[in-house]
């Protein structure tokens, strides 16, 4: 197995898949290449010359321009490389994208709702109006367990801090993810527990939610309540009653909707993890199944490959409104735009924001975008979808799901533990991490750096989505994790 990966016949950088000593001599291309320098597994090191203020080439882009002359052979990371990113730019459509091929239809086990949705689990959710009950809300949860059974999956509880003292669209932003969940199809029933005097209270969250079915949606107001958590733990045994009639049936996959995000990425991020997921929605796409991409800042450097694979001009506007609303949204706060890789991103091999979004975006496979949402907005076209939401990890797995998403696929260089309110699946990068974190990684798509082709882990990843649709639970539901959170916009009161 050879120690380096060149990615682009273009590239002028490889990248190291282990540790490459100094004075290390590898043949790419048919020429030879001398490490200069210790190269880190995940770091890149040059195949020619690069003089200082031209450009860095990895995945066939520009992920920066040189701050130094780079000699061949030599390490390339943040001390001889920077972002050539500006601010808000000018995007014509130019179209690359190839005809939709559609494959034979595949079945999972689900539940079929009464509103014609399909849910991949079968659970109890409490969802607090307001951050103010939310211990109660946790306390009735934990009450209710014993009500988990073979087909009522689990019992669980949403704390956040919001739901009062917000105006505005962050206040909107707020009621619309909690109406969201309120009906995601993964909950058999809900109780939505109120305080009473928030600003987001029962009845105007009511407004958002639009028809609901009284048996599966409870409503109890704690400050109507003599006593708000026996009264809870009673509402949730009649929910469990209602859920319980619910039994996993064969569904096409076709049905699926998948969020894509990932986090804590390293150097093997854009090589193996992001490409594996990016076949596996390929092939959930040939059948017709449904994806979401989100996390924009991360798109920055890397957006005009989405653009181009707008199915119409009115998607790539849509797009580019999609990344210059967030730019504006970091000026507006007087924020660097392209100051984005984490001090972990950098320790595994990013340098660059574009480094990051190049391997990011590999996650988008090669489908058409067929759909692009607004933060909160359900997914309703099949198909390819891009979404408005923040890279932060649980900020944007929860606006994945809020947007319609069954399961999240979550790859990561790093490894965390993290879930959201739907079955949040983690995909290594690199074997040392889904060896060292077992009870954290779900799928290790490191093999790929050590032989395996995209296309055999690709179809592995769908095999295994299936089967975790199919009610096989991924590692932060063993663990009992259950996360959300609402991305914060504007003042509080």
């Amino acid at each position: 197995m050879a120690n380096f990966i060149k990615i682009n016949e273009n590239d002028n950088v490889a990248v190291a898949l282990e540790v490459i000593p100094a004075d290390t001599t590898v043949n790419v291309d048919g020429a030879d290449v001398t490490t200069t320098m210790e190269i880190p597994a995940g770091h890149k090191f040059a195949l020619v010359d690069i003089a200082e203020g031209t450009p860095v080439i990895k995945y066939g882009f520009r992920i920066g321009n040189a701050t130094a002359a780079v000699k061949k052979g030599e390490w390339i990371h943040t001390h001889n490389l920077k972002t050539g990113l500006g601010d808000l730019l000018d995007y014509s459509y130019e179209p690359d994208f190839a005809e939709e091929k559609f494959t034979e239809d595949v079945t999972f086990m689900g539940y079929n709702r009464e509103n014609d949705k399909v849910g991949v689990r079968n659970e109890i959710w409490i969802i607090p109006t307001v951050g103010c009950v939310n211990n109660v809300a946790s306390k009735i949860a934990e009450l209710s367990k014993g009500l988990v059974r073979e087909n009522i999956e689990a019992v669980c509880a949403f704390p956040h801090p919001y739901g009062c003292s917000q105006m505005g669209e962050d206040q909107e932003h707020t009621r619309q993810i909690l109406a969201n969940l309120i009906n995601h199809p993964n909950a058999g029933g809900v109780l939505v527990l109120g305080l009473g005097c928030e600003n987001s209270n029962i009845d105007v969250l009511k407004g958002y939610m639009g028809e609901i079915n009284p048996d599966r949606v409870k409503f109890l107001v704690a400050q109507e309540s003599d006593d708000e958590i026996a009264e809870g733990v009673e509402i949730v045994k009649g929910l469990a009653e209602y859920a319980a009639q619910f039994k996993r049936e064969p569904i096409s996959v076709s049905r699926l909707v998948i969020g894509m995000k990932c986090g804590g990425s390293d150097g093997f991020s854009g090589i193996t993890a992001n490409p594996t997921v990016g076949r596996f929605s390929d092939i959930l796409i040939s059948k017709k199944g449904t994806t979401i991409l989100t996390e924009v800042p991360e798109m920055f450097g890397a957006e005009t490959i989405l653009m181009n694979r707008c199915a119409n001009e009115e998607l790539f506007n849509k797009t580019v409104d999609l990344i210059n609303d967030f730019k504006n949204y970091f000026k507006s706060h007087n924020q660097t735009i392209y100051e984005n890789p984490s001090p972990g991103n950098k320790k595994g091999g990013i340098s660059t924001l574009e480094d990051k979004s190049l391997g990011c975006t590999q996650k988008s496979g090669s489908a058409i975008v067929k759909g692009v949402l607004a933060y909160g907005e359900m997914v309703s076209t099949p198909g390819l979808n891009l979404l408005s939401a923040p890279g932060n990890d649980l900020v944007a797995a929860t606006a994945l799901a809020a947007s319609g998403a069954h399961i999240v696929l979550f790859t990561t260089g790093r490894g965390t533990p993290f879930a959201c309110p739907v079955p949040t699946m983690k995909i290594s990068s690199n074997s040392r991490l889904a060896g060292k974190k077992d009870n954290w990684i779900d799928f290790n798509a490191g093999v790929v750096a050590e032989g395996e082709s995209l296309d055999v882990a690709g179809q592995r990843l769908f095999d295994e989505v299936v089967a975790i649709a199919s009610g096989k639970e991924v590692k932060s539901e063993l663990a009992g994790f259950h996360d959300m959170a609402i991305f914060k916009q504007g003042v509080t009161l």
